[in-house]
This record gives structure tokens, C-alpha cells and sequence, in this order.
């Protein structure tokens, strides 16, 4: 199948698709209380979470409303993302690339079966992604996809891909959790078209869909035909709960086994249960880093020493122990440094230091005249706004902390809280001053963040616009992407990383966890290297 690029085309699908993707906010349904008795309390090989949303539709190959978890646990990559990083066959046994690196023959496991007991093989491999090239510009924001040119089966269980040029993220894009994983024919509607919706939900991993009521449960038992290791548990419910603290409620009750997630409950209520003592938690390894974005396209914010000074002049440490009560911890990276190519950067961590703050501004002429509060400049006044999320409590209370420590230094600081659409709208318009913002995560970093900088029309390429190497910063991403040596790869991310950074645009403020609170009889839980994947793999209850 042949599928030319349009050069004009952006990589990127709108961010917001993305981040409502990732999100657990503006949630709505209410909960089935009269589900309760099918909890695990009846059923002692059940486990029963809280979720904020409707499963959705549970289509692999379009976005909302079909959430990240539940598609996972019944679709399968032919990659799939490991701890570090590293990329493990799955559903392909194994791939060559060829040196130009351009074409790629992945090998396919033989003993799959899809859920209704049909086949998974290379013909259905490119029916699925067919269907998913029938609409490029949806999922554009995967770099691979509009690159394709080709989507041939060699034999039954032989697959190629062919590019129009390299680009060596494919691979790990193709770990991602949608939309390149794998539906049954059964699945398919009668035109083929999936992104109008699938015929019923059947796909090769280790849970099927069992019972479903729209806002209220789903119940998904073991896929007992699955060709991998069986999960240890029969079922998985999901009851559909928005209310963080009827969540929290509910968990108390034992009417709920696992709280996991981000933002499915908030963190005071989090550390409180933990130190009840009466619940098993753990904490994940850093999956994103919390940022402000520095748009140095306005002029007051095109001096270097203005955004280092901003920098200097508020307490990391301190604002982030307190606003996220120690779970998070203060960011001295760009990116999470558990990520590929992360590991190596060389950047200078800035410490608070209110007098370096103070003596950096006045050697950018901001001066403090007697008798006032805030700097100024050619009778300007030192003034900044930031943009934060309104439904956000934890950016919430960051950029009220930022607005007091910089008043200090002398910089007044508007805040001003938008609705999420309206933040994205702002940060891609170049209509911001600062802005908050946080990377994707694993299995997106680090070619999706540096993808996004290099984007033009989008917020970070405004933000980096002053800096004095921009043109060379491009020409590196640009290259990181498409070369076949791993070595110049680490390097270029060095500099490239290393760069955004030290220029003082991009400001990390703290690395984003996820939780979870268990019930005691639960045990052997463990959080994916894949961010939006599922956690049940080996979980089991007594």
C-alpha cells in the first residue's frame, strides 16, 4: 500500500488529543453502586479497581473515549517496551532493519490466536494497519506513520514495512498503545473503516471483555487460549468512579482491591492512607517531568540572564516537597534520566539562590528603584504572566509559590487559570509568557519531546526562538531521527538535550509519579516501563 507524505504535514497530532489521552481529568458518570456485590468480596480471584471514565469503545486504533489501560489489556504491539528502555519482541518474535534503514521484516510469533480463536498472522497485520493508513493525518503525530510507503506480506507469518527514509524511532513507536496494535477480523466493521467504530472487541491479549454497562463497570476475565504467560488472576472489574473521594470512600469500605493511576486520587489523600499502615503502596519510578516553558519570543523574556534569574529565584526543593507532599521530587533534568538517551546530558543544576536571582537582573538592567516593589526597565515595569491548568490543583498551587518567591526578587508574576483546551489553544498560538507543561513519557521520549520543539507552530518552537544556536538545535533533531548509528544518536540527544536546557527556556520543576494503594491480599503488583499500559500482568490476590 503506498502512502505518500505530504511534506507540509506536521508530525505531530494536536496536543490535545494527546494530553486528554493521558489525562484523568473532566470525567463524568456516576458510579454502580448495585455492582458492588460482584467486588472481589465474592469472588476471591477478582480484582476490583475505581477508574474516572468509561472504558470507552475499546477501538485500537482511534483515541478518546477508549482509555490507554483497558485497551492494553486486550490489544498487543508487535514490540514491546521494557524498563530502561529496552524494546523486547512480542507478538513479532523478531525484525531485521536494513542499513539504510528503511525497510523492516519482523518475523511473527505462530502460536497466537485471537481471542475468538482465529489467527493472528501477517494478513491480518496489514489489514490493521491499512485501515489505520486510511487516515494519516490522525495519527501524523506518531513520526512512523506518515512515513510509510509500503505494507507488504512475504509469507504467513513474515511482515515488511517500508519507509520513505529512515527514521529510527519506529520501533518504539511501534510499542506505543495505540494505534498500531492488533484487531481480529471479527472485530472489523463490514466497510473496514475503524475509525468510525469496531464490530465487537477482539484482539490476542491476556483479558477479554465480558460484561459492560456504558458509565458504570466493565468486568474483563482471563483470556484462557492467550499464547503468553496467564495472568494469576480470573477477573478484572473496573467500576466507573469520578469522584476522587468516593474512590478513596470506596477503598476504605473494601469495596475496592487497587487505586492506580495519576491524578485518580489526590496525594494528601494518598499519604493518608499510607500511613493508616492498613494498606500496601507503592510509588513509581519517575514517567514524566513537570515544566515551566519560557516563551522568549516576548522580549523581556529573550534575556538569558532574566530566565536564569527566574530560575535561581524560587525554591525547587521546597516548593515541590510542599505542594506534592513528597511524592514528587525536584526535577534537575528536562526529561526523566530512566529514559533512553537521557542518561548522558550535561547540564549545570541550578539551586535556589535569591541573590544570584537579584544580581542576574540587575546586570540585565532590571533595577529595583527606592521605594517599589517591582523592577524596572526604561520605565517598564518587570512584569510576567503565567498560564496554568484551572483544573489542575497541583499547577494550581506552583505558580501561587512562584508568584510569591519571585515577588521577592522583585518580579510580578500574573497568574492566570484557563481551561485545558484554552492552555493548548494559548501554548501553540505563541500566545503565552510562561506556561506549564509535562513530557509524554515512556514509550515517547525522548524523539517525541524533541519532535514537538522542532514543530513549528507549536508552543516550544517559539519558546527556544531567541536562542543564538536555534538553526543548529534543528539541524540535530532533524539528524537525531533519521540516523542509523547508535552512538551518534546518544550524542546528538546529549547536545540537543543539553542545550534546551542550559539556554534556560524550558525549566524542570519535578519529576511526575504514579501511585497505587492496595488492599493487604493483594500482592506482587508492579508498575509497566510502557506508561499507559495496563498494571495486572502479575498481580495476584490471596
Amino acid at each position: 500500500m503506498s502512502n505518500r507524505i505530504n511534506k507540509k504535514q506536521t508530525i505531530l497530532m494536536p496536543l490535545l488529543l494527546l494530553i486528554s489521552s493521558l489525562t484523568l481529568l473532566g470525567c463524568t458518570g456516576e458510579s454502580g453502586e448495585e455492582e458492588t456485590a460482584a467486588s472481589s468480596t465474592e469472588n476471591e480471584n477478582t480484582i476490583t479497581l475505581a477508574w474516572p471514565r468509561d472504558i470507552g469503545e475499546l477501538n485500537p486504533h482511534i483515541y478518546n473515549p477508549s482509555q490507554l489501560f483497558s485497551v492494553s489489556m486486550v490489544y498487543e504491539p508487535l514490540v514491546s517496551y521494557q524498563d530502561g528502555g529496552e524494546l523486547k519482541p512480542h507478538l513479532a518474535e523478531s525484525w531485521e532493519i536494513s542499513e539504510d534503514g528503511k525497510e523492516y521484516v519482523f518475523n511473527l510469533r505462530q502460536d497466537v490466536k485471537f481471542s475468538d480463536g482465529t489467527s493472528f498472522n501477517s494478513e491480518i497485520v496489514k489489514k490493521n494497519f491499512d485501515a489505520i493508513l486510511k487516515d494519516v493525518d490522525l495519527h501524523s503525530w506518531l513520526g512512523f506513520i506518515p512515513l510509510i510507503d509500503q505494507t507488504e506480506v512475504l509469507d504467513e507469518y513474515t511482515f515488511k514495512l517500508t519507509l520513505l527514509e529512515p527514521y529510527y524511532p519506529t520501533i518504539q513507536e511501534l510499542a506505543v498503545v495505540r494505534p498500531v496494535r492488533f484487531l481480529g477480523e471479527a472485530g472489523f466493521p463490514e466497510d473496514n473503516d475503524t475509525s468510525k467504530g469496531v464490530a465487537k472487541p477482539v484482539g490476542t491479549g491476556p483479558w477479554v471483555l465480558d460484561e459492560y454497562k456504558v458509565d458504570e463497570f466493565a468486568t474483563f476475565t482471563r483470556n484462557e487460549s492467550y499464547w503468553g504467560e496467564l495472568p494469576d488472576v480470573e477477573k478484572i472489574k473496573v467500576k466507573v468512579i469520578p469522584d476522587a473521594e468516593t474512590n478513596v470512600l470506596a477503598f476504605e469500605k473494601g469495596e475496592l482491591d487497587l487505586i492506580y493511576g495519576e491524578g485518580v486520587i489526590n496525594l494528601d489523600s494518598f499519604r493518608q492512607l499510607e500511613s493508616t499502615g492498613s494498606f500496601e503502596t507503592s510509588i513509581s519510578e519517575p514517567v514524566a517531568t513537570r515544566q515551566i516553558v519560557m516563551n522568549t519570543n516576548r522580549e523581556l523574556l529573550s534575556d538569558i540572564k532574566v530566565r536564569q534569574a527566574l530560575h535561581y529565584g524560587f525554591n525547587k526543593e521546597a516548593m515541590v516537597d510542599g505542594v506534592t507532599s513528597g511524592l514528587e521530587e525536584k526535577a534537575d533534568y528536562i526529561l526523566p534520566t530512566n529514559m533512553p538517551y537521557t542518561s548522558n546530558v550535561d547540564v549545570t543544576a541550578v539551586n535556589y539562590d535569591s541573590e544570584k536571582a537579584e544580581q542576574l537582573l540587575n546586570e540585565a538592567g532590571w533595577n529595583l528603584p527606592e521605594g517599589k516593589d517591582i523592577r524596572e526597565k526604561d520605565g517598564k515595569p518587570l512584569e510576567i504572566e503565567l498560564m496554568y491548568n484551572s483544573a489542575e490543583s497541583i499547577q494550581k498551587t506552583m505558580a501561587e509559590t512562584l508568584q510569591s518567591e519571585w515577588a521577592a526578587i522583585g518580579v510580578k508574576l500574573n497568574i492566570v487559570g484557563v481551561e485545558l483546551t484554552t492552555q493548548v489553544e494559548r501554548f501553540k498560538d505563541n500566545e503565552f509568557d510562561i506556561n506549564f507543561f509535562s513530557n509524554y513519557g515512556a514509550p515517547y521520549d525522548p524523539h517525541t519531546f524533541v519532535n514537538i520543539v522542532a514543530t513549528e507552530g507549536f508552543g516550544f518552537y517559539q519558546a527556544i526562538s531567541s536562542y543564538p544556536n536555534k538553526d543548529e538545535l534543528l539541524e540535530q533533531i532533524a539528524k537525531v531521527k533519521q540516523t542509523t548509528d547508535e552512538n551518534e544518536r546518544q550524542e546528538l540527544y546529549s547536545a540537543i538535550l543539553g542545550s534546551l536546557q542550559e539556554q534556560g527556556a524550558i525549566v524542570p520543576i519535578s519529576y511526575i509519579k504514579k501511585i497505587a494503594v492496595y488492599q493487604k491480599d493483594v500482592s506482587n503488583f508492579t508498575f509497566p516501563a510502557n506508561r499507559d499500559e495496563h498494571p495486572f500482568t502479575g498481580i495476584s490476590i490471596e
